[in-house]
C-alpha cells in the first residue's frame, strides 16, 4: 500500500477539470487517484549505530530533518 509511515499520507481521489469543461458545464474527465510522493531511502541513525531503510513521502523526510531522525522514527513505531 502506498502510505507514508511518518506523515500517514495516503492516496486521494481528484479529478482533471479543464477550462473547456467549465465553459460547457460537462464533465467527461472522470476521477483520478493521486498518490503521495513516496521515496525509499537508507538512513543512518546515530543513536542506534546502524542504518534503517525507510519508505516515506518527501514531506516525511522533511519532518525527520526538522524534528530529528531517531525521535521521528520512534514516534512512527519503526524504531524501539
Amino acid at each position: 500500500m502506498k502510505i507514508c509511515v511518518i506523515s500517514n499520507k495516503g492516496s486521494v481521489v481528484g479529478g482533471g477539470y479543464s477550462n473547456r469543461t467549465r465553459a460547457t458545464k460537462f464533465n467527461p474527465t472522470g476521477k483520478v487517484r493521486k498518490y503521495p510522493n513516496l521515496q525509499k531511502k537508507r538512513i543512518f541513525v546515530p543513536e542506534l549505530g546502524k542504518s534503517v531503510i525507510v519508505e516515506a513521502s518527501t514531506t516525511g523526510f522533511r519532518t525527520m530533518k526538522k524534528n530529528g531522525i531517531y525521535s521521528t522514527l520512534k514516534k512512527a513505531g519503526l524504531v524501539k
